[in-house]
């Protein structure tokens, strides 16, 4: 109720992955086909903004999509280098310009990459109860 009362929509850009060990790490997906984003934003003129729950690296979502901007001949452009990353590109077809908002992860293992940095550490210092979670809301309510 909540996204359809906010017009957010939600896909993965994995279409299908095969993994060896079953756990939640993007570094296990294997065999990886990425579902053609590019063509559903064509299709969808109301959409201007993409948020990734994660980076660029290795099988993260900015990284995946990277890769799918590739077969189109498009790249990210920088708004922002500082997190959270802000990119720009523009849709072949209808020349839009699409935002993408790379947030950190909501994975535990992102724990080690919120705890240094420096705007946490201030926080943290402010309030030692303040946590890596708490920072990942505060990211986050930014853009929802």
């Amino acid at each position: 109720d909540f996204l359809k009362a906010e017009g957010i929509g939600i896909c993965d850009i994995v279409a299908t992955a095969k993994r060896e060990k079953v756990d939640a790490s993007d570094l296990g997906l294997q065999e990886v086909e990425l579902r053609d984003v590019v063509s559903v934003l064509e299709n969808y003129p109301s959409v201007h903004t993409l948020l990734f729950t994660g980076g660029n690296s290795k099988n993260g979502p900015e990284y995946f999509f990277r890769k799918h901007l590739k077969t189109y001949s498009l790249s990210l452009k920088v708004v922002s280098a500082v997190v959270p990353r802000i990119h720009m590109f523009q849709l072949p077809k209808s020349k839009r310009n699409i935002r993408t908002i790379s947030l950190t992860a909501p994975s535990g293992a992102a724990n080690r990459a919120v705890g240094s940095l420096a705007l946490y550490k201030a926080l943290k210092k402010k309030d030692p109860n303040f946590n890596t979670i708490d920072f990942r809301v505060l990211q986050y309510q930014e853009f929802f």
